[in-house]
């Protein structure tokens, strides 16, 4: 056994699992050093798999999950000050929370870890890519991120998505920091597993390169459609004094942004989640007429998508919806967003406990969710027929959900967010870098428009072709800014990963549990799982 002793004392293994969550956050987006994801567990397997109780084991691998999780999700210091006018402290505590409950994937991981090696000798190249995939899977979260963050500017190795979802990218990393550690700790024993992770790497790179030239030769042949984003630059609100002043000076801005995008060759124009300043009652069926100020398409010579709240009249649910208003000013098209956030959109357990609303900022509540994903139609001024499928806020990096949305076969997806809570550093790069794998796993381009940025266009192989900046309007406003981007009609939804779900994550969770079977059959080997 190669590990230093220091491994196995608490100041050792302590150091080690902090480097491992410092790697792992300084892999991701903004920071952007991926390459260290490749290394990144290593030290981390090392104090957890020489840790000498373990108890100290399951410490050690959930302190490296706090440490990533505090490096990739400090703003939300920042977003609980401008959301729930916490303080600096209480805010500092809410993530202290986050990170202690994000970091039970890595203390999971390290439990099935110790108690399988500890009985039998299964080799790290193995039981790391299983277990780290599993575990991501099964602990449920409120931001769905995963090892495969580490990747998303890399789209050669992302490719594999398109078959098992992000978790093999997850499993592809653990694969080589497993067999990295076995080749440190037990070098004559590791060879096999080594050569076998080395070919598995290979074959998902070159499957890669295949599938990226396939699919772009379809692009190139592929019917196009320039689509107009809107970036407002807008601080969402929920003050209910918001003034009528204030919604004409919005609504303003949103309609000569998209006339400069139409003027610059845009055949539809998309508008962000919520930009529609009031909220529109769901028997609304036409736009206002050109004498009502609460007109929609003034000045405008195509279609319009907006996101706009809606309430249903009799029973005063409001929902968060995105509304296809086609050029004849007809409403073609609705879709509610279903998966609403917790605590932005809707307080879990708020029906068993009422209370909670006297906790937790005003509008958290308020939302009522939709019934399903949906494809709205479109025909372009050629005549072909484009099947958008929208995506609000954070659906667009849902695994289970964009299976859902795959199965309607969208041409596009469309994604409409608001990011300007988190400010411009870290979140909205990083929910970009989330954002890609969906390009992968249904294969269709991805077109964003998000209120303060980063809005883009995603290819269908996860290359983020044209992205703007990301603004801070609460600190920073600026003027509406848009682009026109041109996206090919492709059949989404036509992959593996469609067609199965998230086999991926269960097979893994079900190869783990047979392992853990065949373990606690036999007596336990040693008192140390390195040997």
């Amino acid at each position: 056994m190669r590990v230093p002793k220091f491994a196995s004392s608490f100041p050792g293994g302590l150091g080690l699992a902090t480097v491992s969550g410092c790697l792992w956050f300084l892999a991701c987006t903004p920071f952007d050093g991926s390459a260290a994801a490749w290394i990144a567990a290593v030290p981390m397997l090392a104090a957890v798999d020489r840790a000498p109780t373990y108890r100290r084991a399951l410490f050690l691998g959930w302190w490296a999950g706090v440490v990533e999780t505090g490096g990739g999700f400090y703003w939300l210091i920042d977003t609980t000050q401008r959301f729930a006018g916490f303080p600096w402290i209480a805010g500092f505590l809410v993530l202290l929370l986050f990170c202690a409950a994000r970091a039970l994937i890595f203390l999971l991981f390290s439990a099935v870890v110790c108690s399988i090696r500890r009985r039998i000798a299964v080799p790290m190249t193995l039981i790391a890519p299983i277990g780290m995939a599993a575990c991501e899977f099964l602990v449920p979260q409120i931001f769905p991120c995963g090892q495969w963050i580490t990747q998303a500017w890399h789209p050669l190795v992302i490719q594999i998505a398109e078959i098992t979802g992000p978790w093999g990218v997850t499993a592809l990393l653990m694969m080589v920091n497993g067999a990295l550690y076995d080749l440190w700790t037990a070098p004559k024993a590791a060879r096999i597993p080594a050569i076998s992770a080395a070919a598995i790497l290979a074959v998902a790179l070159i499957f890669g390169a295949v599938r990226m030239r396939q699919v772009d030769e379809l692009v190139a042949h592929a019917p196009q459609l320039k689509i107009g984003l809107v970036q407002p630059n807008i601080a969402y609100s929920n003050d209910p004094d918001f003034s009528p002043e204030e919604a004409r000076r919005e609504l303003t801005a949103l309609q000569e942004e998209s006339r400069r995008l139409e003027t610059s060759g845009a055949q539809l124009v998309v508008w962000s989640e919520g930009s529609y300043p009031v909220a529109l009652p769901r028997e609304l069926y036409a736009d206002f007429p050109p004498d009502s100020a609460a007109m929609i398409r003034r000045g405008l010579e195509g279609p319009v998508m907006i996101g706009a709240d809606t309430y249903d009249s009799a029973t005063g649910d409001v929902y968060n919806s995105a509304i296809l208003v086609d050029r004849g000013g007809a409403m073609t098209g609705r879709y509610d967003k279903v998966q609403l956030l917790a605590f932005g959109e809707y307080i879990p357990g708020v029906q068993l406990f009422p209370w909670l609303k006297r906790i937790v900022p005003l509008g958290s509540s308020r939302f009522t969710s939709g019934t399903g994903a949906r494809v709205l139609k479109y025909q372009d001024p050629a005549g072909t027929s484009w099947g958008l499928g929208p995506v609000i806020c954070y659906e667009d990096i849902l695994p289970d959900y964009l299976v859902d949305i795959g199965r309607a076969h969208p041409n596009v997806l469309v994604n409409i967010t608001v990011d300007s809570w988190y400010g411009k550093r870290a979140e909205p790069w990083e929910h970009l870098a989330l954002a890609v794998y969906a390009s992968v796993e249904l294969r269709a381009a991805m077109v964003r428009a998000v209120n303060s940025g980063i809005s883009a266009l995603i290819d269908p192989n996860g290359r983020v072709l044209v992205k703007t900046y990301a603004d801070d309007p609460y600190r920073e406003p600026r003027p509406a800014e848009g682009i026109v981007v041109s996206v090919p009609r492709l059949l989404g939804g036509d992959t593996l990963f469609v067609r199965l779900g998230c086999w991926f994550p269960y097979t893994c969770t079900a190869a783990l549990a047979l392992m853990g079977f065949i373990a606690f059959k036999r007596r336990r080997v040693s008192p140390s799982p390195g040997r």
